[in-house]
């Protein structure tokens, strides 16, 4: 099973990062749908002060590039990026 990892930094802000935990309690199912649909089996999300690790698990015929383009054509998985992007911020070697 191919497993990715990933990270990115959330504002050092104590309360939004308190937000963006909110509101990974219970994402939207259509967000919850699309990783299903894109091949991701299992996913954790660790937080290291305001650094995010995400691990994924995925199925053989998952792509990270399939991913995104199913994304960019899925209105509300767009909602939901562009909601969570106001508690992000690039890394620093990105």
């Amino acid at each position: 099973m191919p497993r990715y990892c990933l990270a990115l930094d959330l504002k050092n802000d104590q309360a939004a990062i308190a937000e963006y935990k909110r509101y990974h309690v219970k994402i939207w199912p259509e967000v919850k749908q699309s990783l299903f649909d894109a091949g991701i089996e299992a996913m954790e999300i660790y937080l290291a002060g305001n650094r995010l690790f995400m691990i994924m698990d995925t199925n053989d015929a998952f792509s990270l590039s399939a991913k995104a383009a199913a994304d960019a054509a899925n209105a509300k998985v767009q909602e939901w990026e562009t909601l969570m992007a106001n508690f992000q911020q690039e890394l620093p070697l990105s």
